[in-house]
């Protein structure tokens, strides 16, 4: 497809949508010849009503402009469309982690970004679907990069957008030091691969990408095309000395570990503990409370425009 024949729409969460350099970003690149219709979202759920009208409005690419939820809810309105009409995904990182576009080794500024976009070759890769129940009702999702629950997800909700603005990806950090102090555990029923367990964790993690919460690598090995979800369960501890043994386990990210444990699958289910409180879950970042859920992989679901050497694609998938 020439460049004469593609169409980007821009999908800028509306907090963002007065940010100057990417106003500046958008003029340059359509000056140099790129066709761009922008629009800004005004509440909840825009970006993805946006997204899946992309396909009427005989769009080719759309870029998502804002942090990681704003790509994960375009992503979602995309998943509404069938498989044949989706409109390849850019991201414009505009958030304060940008977990994702950090782990692909996207440019993290808007004139980079916007300008990469028109050169960079479209990757398909896996999404993760979530179905989850939480008090008796059902419902349906999917996210690009991480999910994590308990402990994660505690630090991702409860971090003040302030903190996050004033200090990016750090302020998961400086929250989930004060949180380690008083955390709690969560206990629930875990289902893969024809296994059960019973456990009481600190930490889940689902990964089809890396990194999660600013930074925080929780799925080391993962790659975005290769069909399997990267799981990491951290469980809990009781002593300081145990917690040594955590930290140190955490190094190396064992498949069978006595704290930690690390292992791929392509689905699995978690039930919460009877009479217990729902788990707390972000998914890509936003707050979710679940009492069961399951994560299943939908493989090479969405072609994504990604750079040639990202670290999380496939060698086979490369050109």
């Amino acid at each position: 497809m020439t460049d004469s024949q593609q169409h980007y729409l821009l999908i800028i969460n509306g907090k963002s949508a007065g940010n100057p350099a990417l106003r500046e970003a958008v003029n340059e690149q359509r000056q140099a010849g790129m066709l761009i219709t922008v629009r800004a979202t005004w509440e909840g759920g825009d970006a993805a009503d946006i997204a899946e009208q992309s396909d009427a409005m005989g769009i080719t690419h759309v870029i998502a402009c804002g942090g990681d939820g704003t790509v994960s809810e375009v992503m979602n309105g995309l998943m509404r469309l069938p498989h044949d009409r989706r409109p390849v995904l850019g991201i414009v990182p505009l958030g304060s982690a940008n977990d994702f576009a950090t782990s692909v080794g996207l440019p993290l500024e808007p004139g980079a970004a916007l300008s990469t976009a028109r050169e960079l070759n479209a990757y398909p890769i896996d999404v993760v679907r979530v179905t989850a129940g939480a008090g008796g009702e059902s419902s349906t999702s999917y996210y690009i990069n991480m999910t994590t629950g308990g402990f994660g997800a505690e630090v991702t909700s409860s971090t003040p957008k302030t903190l996050k603005r004033l200090l990016g990806g750090g302020a998961y950090s400086v929250m989930g030091a004060l949180k380690a102090w008083r955390h709690r555990s969560y206990r629930g029923t875990l289902h893969w691969d024809e296994k059960e367990e019973s456990a009481s964790l600190l930490l889940l993690a689902l990964g089809n990408g890396r990194q999660s919460g600013g930074g925080q690598v929780l799925g080391p090995r993962a790659k975005l095309d290769d069909g399997r979800l990267d799981v990491l369960l951290v469980k809990d501890f009781r002593s300081v000395t145990e917690l040594t043994k955590l930290i140190s386990e955490l190094q190396s990210f064992p498949y069978d570990g006595r704290f930690v444990r690390y292992f791929t699958t392509t689905q699995l289910t978690v039930t919460t503990q009877a009479n217990g409180s729902p788990w707390p879950l972000t998914l890509d970042g936003e707050a979710r409370y679940y009492d069961q859920f399951c994560a299943e992989v939908v493989p090479l679901a969405l072609r994504v425009l990604l750079p040639e050497e990202c670290p999380l694609l496939s060698s086979t998938s490369r050109p």
